[in-house]
């Protein structure tokens, strides 16, 4: 139970810090500045401040699911997971 509990923190401190710093480049980073990807319909404009969001954000979901992988590993008994 311990560790199930250890896990919900360590994954709810890396959400939260994934927002925080997903918001904050979101903030810092002007709307104005970016690349444009030029496609046969026409041409997107890409926002750094948009790319930055996602970027963080996908971190998080990232390392989430390390973490429940190793954990999943270590409860099978796969490994030597501690």
């Amino acid at each position: 139970m311990d560790q199930t509990i250890q896990l919900a923190f360590r994954i709810a401190l890396v959400w939260a810090a994934g927002f925080l710093l997903a918001v904050a480049v979101r903030a810092l980073l002007p709307d104005q500045s970016g690349f444009t990807l030029t496609l046969a319909q026409g041409s997107l404009f890409i926002p750094y401040s948009r790319v930055g969001f996602w970027t963080c954000l996908l971190a998080a979901l990232t390392v989430t699911a390390l973490v429940v992988g190793r954990a999943l590993l270590a409860d099978i008994g796969w490994g030597n997971f501690h």
